[in-house]
């Protein structure tokens, strides 16, 4: 996996085969037709055995082709106030795809759908790490849930244990982190219950619940952390939003934790990648929480 490069080309000609209409805006940029909504462009109705997170460890390889991978972890909340969220993932995918890799060379990306643990029958989903028209190709099997529940949060920190647990990057052996985007509207969960946990990943060998201070103390270790809160009228953002701030604020700083519309999504998702290329490895490094977040 990981071979190959993103271009615009193959985009057009991977959407004409799909019988998907895209646009041209005025800068060049090629995006889905803004007619589609998330019913369309996210039409699997389970868990595809592609993204089914059991047992499974998916790897990000150097190669003589990309001798310096940069592994992107993209993990989009795929419960039902998401919707909005996820088509600008799809219609934009070109434009990010694109405008990355114009500023850094050798990322491959790792699409993940997080649900509710407590709730969801698919509450973990990920792709392998792809560099080229098989990044698309998989984000069109992610299962657009709807799920959640009433605990007033997600279980977000499921892409960290997976980035922790079942991960294998090349990245590692050159001191080099890898870079993990959650997508999502509500306040951070703060454990991932471990009956569920097992029968999401099917590993065994669990204690006890996982703990989200425990979890980020591991992540952080191995990849640059960022959450980006969704603010749009479809999304729940303004009704946790001061939750938000609380609970991920404790952990993630005001350039790692993000306040984001949808038409700041693309770029900010770009610019994160772009300033974390070269993040190195760093036993103790944390994201210090400051004070005074702009919200």
């Amino acid at each position: 996996m990981g071979g190959g490069s993103w271009t615009t080309s193959s985009y057009t000609s991977y959407t004409k085969t799909k019988g998907i209409k895209t646009s041209c805006l005025a800068d060049g940029t090629v995006t889905l037709d803004a007619s589609y909504d998330a019913q369309d462009l996210y039409t699997a109705r389970k868990l595809d055995e592609a993204l089914d997170p059991k047992g499974v460890v998916r790897e990000c390889v150097d190669s003589e082709e990309h001798p310096n991978t940069i592994p992107v972890i993209l993990a989009l909340d795929v419960t039902g106030s998401m919707g909005s969220a996820l088509e600008e993932v799809s219609k934009k995918l070109n434009a990010i795809m694109t405008e990355t890799y114009k500023k850094v060379k050798d990322v491959e990306f790792l699409v993940m759908g997080i649900g509710d643990l407590a709730y969801d029958n698919a509450p973990i989903q990920a792709s392998q790490f792809e560099s080229d028209i098989r990044i698309v190709e998989q984000l069109d099997k992610v299962y657009f849930e709807r799920g959640g529940g009433g605990n007033k949060y997600e279980s977000y920190t499921a892409a960290w244990y997976f980035a922790v647990n079942q991960t294998k990057l090349d990245a590692w052996k050159r001191g080099k982190k890898g870079i993990l985007i959650t997508l999502g509207d509500e306040p951070l969960n703060p454990y991932l219950p471990k009956e569920a946990l097992q029968r999401a990943t099917g590993n065994k060998t669990l204690q006890g619940d996982v703990e989200t201070k425990e979890l980020y103390d591991e992540v952080i270790k191995k990849y640059d952390v960022y959450h980006f809160a969704i603010d749009d009228n479809h999304t729940c953002y303004r009704y946790y939003k001061d939750d938000i701030k609380e609970t991920w604020g404790k952990y993630l700083d005001d350039n790692h934790l993000k306040v984001v519309t949808l038409n700041e999504l693309a770029a900010q998702i770009v610019n994160a990648i772009a300033e974390s290329s070269d993040s190195a490895i760093d036993e103790t490094g944390v994201h210090t929480p400051t004070e005074g977040i702009s919200w």
